[in-house]
């Protein structure tokens, strides 16, 4: 560890401390006392607000009210912290109150002039490919935070111009392509559903504790999401689509790569138009699919989906 590299420990290490000694930061760096009153001049003229209590116990200590200290970063830790912060821009709403053009600023002020430079010359080689939406989800926050406190909501959830009522129990937020989804039970049928955070209109965080803890939902959603009616498939596809598979799926798929690329899995009824339009991805890189009615299933879209493009080149 070189010097710049121990200093930045050194500040978060000694951050949640009120007093200190030599010996911690030579037993904790395994370096000399005379390194060590180097560093900790260092460590002061970087700002930290350090004073020495005298005496035959002579020690360091921090003041109380202190801010953390400026941290170094190397420019590989500022180009991987810049770019996790771009993926933000996808978002229209994040579960945290902030502005990205608020956090951009105060990132930049820690980083010398040289740094912002390489950023800015970075960005123009470097692409970045995101995919925005423009859908607030106003409640992001609220269903987070509902699952933080292990509580169940009253929510109303719009699609297709239908509002509708369910009581939940949220247990995960996830982001995919721009987009936030929540999974939970509906307590009212006990199944396992996920929404799409910006249909939701409505929410109420109820006072009652939720039967349920997050561990024991996250370990039984597949469980609480496959119906007894259920239909499992098998579906084999050329080993270069697997690219395809891993950009996007359900969560009741898992994907085999061997002697032969298989997709497997199961669908609920109901979710027979989503598991067909989902396998048209794959055009002719489809090498087998089971059951028939599944492969019935997918013929069936693609001869409307013919028939509406000889429709339109017909007008």
């Amino acid at each position: 560890m070189n010097k710049s590299e121990r200093l930045n420990d050194m500040i978060r290490y000694l951050n949640g401390k009120e007093f200190f000694n030599l010996h911690d930061l030579m037993e904790k760096y395994q370096i000399s006392k005379s390194t060590a009153l180097r560093d900790v001049e260092s460590l002061e003229q970087l700002g930290m607000p350090i004073f020495v209590e005298h005496g035959r116990y002579g020690r360091y200590g921090i003041l109380k009210n202190r801010l953390l200290s400026p941290i170094m970063f190397t420019m590989d830790e500022v180009y991987a912290l810049y770019f996790a912060m771009l993926t933000l821009k996808s978002y229209e709403s994040t579960p945290f109150h902030l502005s990205v053009n608020q956090l951009n600023e105060k990132f930049e002020s820690c980083l010398s002039q040289k740094q912002i430079e390489q950023i800015t010359v970075m960005k123009k080689v470097l692409q970045f490919e995101m995919n925005p939406h423009h859908h607030e989800s106003r409640f992001l926050e609220k269903i987070l935070q509902s699952i933080l406190n292990e509580s169940n909501c009253t929510i109303r959830y719009s699609r297709n111009n239908e509002e509708k009522c369910y009581h939940v129990q949220f247990f995960k937020i996830s982001a995919k392509f721009g987009q936030w989804y929540a999974a939970g039970i509906d307590l009212k049928t006990n199944r396992y559903r996920v929404f799409r955070c910006d249909r939701v209109t409505a929410i109420v965080e109820e006072d009652m504790k939720s039967p349920f803890s997050i561990e024991e939902l996250m370990n039984r959603s597949l469980e609480l999401y496959r119906s007894k009616f259920s239909i499992d498939f098998e579906v084999e596809i050329e080993e270069k689509a697997k690219d395809i598979f891993f950009k996007e799926h359900y969560p009741s798929m898992k994907i085999d790569i061997g002697n032969r690329t298989v997709i497997r899995g199961y669908y609920n009824p109901g979710e027979e138009a989503f598991i067909a339009d989902f396998f048209m991805k794959f055009g002719n890189q489809v090498i087998s699919v089971k059951p028939e009615c599944l492969c019935e299933l997918i013929k069936d879209r693609i001869e409307k989906l013919l028939n509406h493009y000889k429709s339109v080149s017909g007008q």
